[in-house]
């Protein structure tokens, strides 16, 4: 456990550290709160479909906690170029906890993240019925930014080349952001969009996040968290193979 504890503490350290990196990864989810927000607002309303606002915001707590959390994997590149991970890699530790204390601090500054753009919401006008909801909001971050930072760390572990990296997630994150519920409802979709979405773990995360925080729930909250579960353990034996696959060189 103590091994464990300190890559946890030492990813928590390395987000304390870098302030960019904190106030520029707000600055998407923000401009998505405020130009989606506002803009397709009275739309949505005259649609008869309520507050956009109050839609919009669970889906963007979930893709800043799957930006923030899927590219926590690029630290795994960097320390190999740097030979720190060589240096966790020859000690006489377990690469299952190694693997795990990264991914444990990679998904609790993800959780930081999601918290500080809800936070920010409650400015732009969004409210909770209960604030006790935080807690398991909290709960199916948590879930949703270990299952991604699981996905980051394997992809990661295959590569050498940041770049490389870098291209192959951004090629996966938008199209997992636009094809969840994020920022438009499930409802009256065509049957192969739906198909897709379904097969997004990304869209129970959404799901479970919007039922929690204002009621509104399509597939169930018991579904949901099943699904999120069930990808959490998926993704953790996949990275933890391509992880014990990597060569201390």
């Amino acid at each position: 456990m103590e091994v464990i504890y300190i890559l946890w503490l030492r990813q928590i350290k390395r987000y304390q550290r870098s302030k960019a990196r904190v106030i520029g990864s707000l600055g998407q989810p923000l401009l998505f709160m405020v130009a989606f927000g506002f803009g397709f607002g009275p739309i949505y309303q005259k649609a008869g479909e309520g507050n956009y606002l109050e839609f919009l915001v669970p889906g963007v707590i979930a893709m800043t906690i799957l930006f923030s959390s899927i590219f926590a994997g690029l630290d795994i590149i960097w320390d190999r170029q740097f030979g720190f991970l060589k240096e966790m890699l020859v000690a006489p530790v377990s690469r299952l906890k190694i693997m795990f204390g990264r991914c444990l601090g990679g998904a609790t500054t993800a959780v930081f993240q999601g918290l500080i753009v809800l936070l920010l919401s409650f400015i732009l006008g969004f409210r909770l019925a209960n604030y006790w909801l935080i807690i398991p909001a909290i709960v199916v971050m948590l879930l949703i930014a270990f299952a991604f930072t699981l996905l980051g760390t394997g992809i990661a572990s295959m590569m050498k080349d940041i770049q490389g990296f870098q291209l192959i997630v951004n090629f996966l994150v938008m199209p997992l952001v636009f094809l969840s519920s994020a920022f438009f409802s499930l409802k009256d979709l065509p049957g192969i969009i739906m198909l897709i979405m379904k097969a997004n773990p990304l869209s129970y995360g959404v799901d479970a996040l919007r039922g929690i925080l204002i009621g509104l729930n399509t597939f169930g909250l018991l579904y949901d968290f099943t699904i999120l579960l069930s990808v959490v353990i998926i993704f953790l034996i996949a990275a933890s193979y391509f992880f014990s696959k990597i060569e201390a060189d």
